[in-house]
This record gives C-alpha cells, structure tokens and sequence, in this order.
C-alpha cells in the first residue's frame, strides 16, 4: 500500500547542518514515517519495524517529526486539535507555524512520541482503543484524581501514568 502522506521539504544544507547531521541523514531519518502510529501500535507487534531503537528515536526527535505525525496521535486519541495541542504545550500561533513548516521541533516531537506511547501502553492494557481513550481522559484515582493526559504534560507525570498502568495489568491498581 503506498504512503499517501506528503512528505516535508528538508531544510538546507545550513539548517541541517545546525542539527548536526547531513542533508542525506535528514532524508533517510524522514523516510521513517510511522513513529507515531508505531508507538501505537506497539502492543499489539512487536516487530522491529515498530520498535525502532531509542538511538534512532532520538535522531528522529532531535530533527523533529512531520507534522503529520501530530494528526494521526489527534486520530487516535480522538481529542479535538484545539485541546490536544496545549496539552503538548503547542500554542495556536507556533501550530500554525509548525504546519506551514512541516515539522514540529524537538521538544513537541518529544511530547507527541510521550502520548502516543501512553496511548499505546493504554489500548494494550485496557484491551481496546474506545477504553483506552475514555480512561486517558477520565480522572484516576491512582493519580490522585488527575487525568492522565493532563498529569502527562511532564516527562515525570507521564512515568506516573504509566506505572499506574502497569500496576492495572498485573492487578496491583491503587
């Protein structure tokens, strides 16, 4: 099946450059479309296409995913953009110009990879999408009634959010 996404303009030779890397290494690192909807979908494969090393995960971070990226964890999460947007810390005006530009940057590249793996620690867990998408948004009492997607703003909350839900599956809920 051919990858119906376009396909983001690489920066020039200066841009990537400043990143540390070749306009070649850009290329190769921009034809791993998918990160997001590997994160997702995790659980249910573990082929090592789905689970890129954290190496490459972090060249991919550091040159930023496509924006499109960010459209599919907004799919999956079913999350309106208006509302998913500053739970990543992205405001209105810098998603306007992330779209314009193709890609968001390291550290909304970061956040994005944090959901999606939440989520797809979530769908694994609860067993389905449609749960765990009502659990991501519902307060928690082992988060001390904090909703997830919010306590995963941090890198700290998320660590949080998933240790809860590991004490889901192996029954240990508090």
């Amino acid at each position: 099946m051919r990858n119906t996404i376009t396909r983001p303009k690489l920066a020039g030779n200066a841009d990537t450059r400043r990143q540390g890397l070749s306009k070649a290494a850009a290329r190769k690192v921009f034809r791993s479309y998918g990160v997001v909807s590997g994160q997702l979908r995790r659980a249910a494969s573990k082929t090592a296409a789905v689970n890129l090393s954290a190496g490459k995960l972090i060249e991919i971070i550091h040159i930023g995913l496509p924006v499109q990226e960010l459209d599919v964890l907004q799919t999956s999460l079913d999350v309106p953009m208006d509302k998913l947007a500053p739970m990543l810390g992205i405001s209105k005006a810098t998603l306007h110009r992330r779209k314009a530009q193709g890609r968001l940057g390291p550290e909304e590249s970061d956040r994005v990879l944090r959901f999606a793996r939440l989520m797809g620690k979530a769908v694994e867990v609860m067993e389905g999408e449609e749960a765990a998408r009502r659990w991501l948004i519902s307060p928690q009492v082992g988060l001390g009634g904090a909703v997830p997607l919010d306590y995963a703003r941090t890198e700290v909350g998320a660590r949080e959010v998933e240790d809860l839900l590991g004490r889901i599956e192996y029954g240990v809920y508090s």
